[in-house]
């Protein structure tokens, strides 16, 4: 058994498809099925049955996949300990984000921890808030970068900086010229949202609470799976939206997007690390990037 065929198992037990597993690993599906094959026969156990075209997790291959994800993680940590050793001259460094730091700070980040460490590899995953802390949970990822509140034990989190948040409508969007209260107006707009699980959702929801109302107070034009397509819909017309500067910016540039001005609760992005992983200097380093100031390994240094 090699941490090849771990990683291929994984893969495929997670999306229960051979072919989109080759696809994500930048592998040939025949590669896939032997390396599935070969675990199966030198075990002489099944991992996944066969239906139709589809194929599903036995039993026995949803037992094994705990333990395949924590030897990854062990092989993982082990490799940030030789990283280390090596002096950042060979290694990798896993990072989950969520959307808005994610597409619009991480980036710029990972391009400059490149300029510093070329030998070490980046991978960066996309999701909401949620998606970041199953990811730390799992052993996914050494690295979690949040907008969103995170409540969970194993995970120790650190403050990096503040978000400006934005009231923003499209500027032909007959709702901009609602009279009355600012209470009055949120309650008359339609909203475009994300989903749950999202940090901007939560935002938003705080706002609308800072105001005296809930989420049932919101009529929901639309439910969108990203900040992009939640812009775009508002620049359409579809409805009002809080989001990040980071996000609106461009948009309240060029005009197809026009800002209300209302104060609006401040939110604050996060690092987060599982309080059980070997937390190296490469990972540090690249979260003093982020923002100055230590974060430390997990014997100490990070905020909870």
């Amino acid at each position: 058994m090699t941490l090849e065929q771990l990683r291929i198992f994984i893969a495929v037990a997670e999306r229960e498809h051979v072919t989109q597993a080759a696809h994500d690993l930048h592998l040939t599906q025949s590669a896939v099925s032997a390396a599935i094959s070969a675990l199966e026969g030198r075990y002489a156990i099944k991992l996944f049955d066969r239906i139709g075209r589809r194929i599903a997790l036995t039993d026995a291959g949803r037992t094994f996949l705990d333990e395949a994800r924590a030897i990854l993680v062990r092989a993982a940590d082990g490799e940030a300990v030789l990283s280390d050793l090596a002096d950042f001259r060979r290694g990798e460094l896993a990072i989950a984000a969520s959307q808005t730091i994610g597409t619009y700070w991480i980036p710029r980040v990972i391009q400059a921890f490149a300029a510093s460490y070329p030998g070490i590899h980046v991978t960066l995953e996309l999701g909401n808030t949620e998606f970041v802390a199953e990811r730390l949970r799992d052993g996914g990822a050494l690295i979690g970068f949040v907008e969103g509140p995170v409540d969970e034990p194993a995970l120790a989190v650190d403050r990096l900086f503040d978000d400006e948040l934005v009231l923003v409508a499209a500027p032909a969007d007959p709702w901009l010229a609602a009279g009355g209260g600012m209470m009055e107006r949120l309650r008359s707009a339609r909203w475009v949202l994300r989903e749950k699980g999202s940090g901007t959702r939560v935002a938003l929801e705080q706002a609308l609470a800072h105001y005296g109302l809930s989420a049932a107070d919101a009529e929901v034009a639309l439910e969108l799976p990203s900040n992009e397509s939640v812009r775009t819909a508002v620049e359409a017309g579809a409805g009002a939206t809080i989001l990040s500067r980071m996000v609106a910016g461009a948009a309240l540039k060029v005009g197809t997007l026009v800002q209300v001005e209302t104060p609006l609760p401040g939110r604050r992005f996060h690092a987060l690390r599982h309080r059980e992983r070997y937390f190296g200097r490469a990972a540090a380093a690249f979260v003093d990037l982020v923002r100055p100031g230590p974060f430390g390994p997990a014997s100490g240094g990070a905020s909870s």
